[in-house]
């Protein structure tokens, strides 16, 4: 078995798209004008309007209702990111910070209000931790 993706389920994947494209300075991957992909190298986060689960699950999502969930990106550099979505951020939850367990992290809130945590690792064993 491998982790393949996270879908958000959205009211705007258009507006998503963009937010998730200025942050991670990557192109989103249309398949329809409801349904974008933002991938990386290791996972995909999938974007999709409500229209396009709705009908075959009624009632199962409901857009920007999540607060149980962190959607997390390894990254370059934090700070970086930071002045990236410092205006695009609905809040920004936490200014870039050294945990004690040797990220750096920021975690911000997207354009639908879920959890961000873009993080890089700086001490050196949490570099070991993500170098396969």
């Amino acid at each position: 078995m491998d982790f393949l993706s996270v879908r958000i389920i959205t009211d705007d994947v258009a507006r998503l798209a963009g937010f998730y494209e200025k942050a991670t300075g990557l192109t989103a991957v249309w398949s329809t004008p409801e349904f974008a992909e933002i991938r990386t190298r290791r996972a995909t986060l999938a974007l999709s309007s409500l229209g396009n689960i709705e009908p075959l699950v009624p009632g199962a999502t409901a857009p920007s209702a999540n607060r149980s969930v962190i959607i997390e990106f390894l990254v370059e550099d934090v700070d970086a990111i930071y002045a990236n979505v410092s205006g695009l951020a609905t809040e920004v939850v936490k200014q870039p910070t050294t945990m004690p367990w040797g990220n750096r992290s920021l975690l911000v809130r997207d354009a639908d209000g879920n959890l961000l945590n873009f993080f890089a690792p700086v001490t050196a064993a949490a570099k070991e931790k993500f170098a396969h």
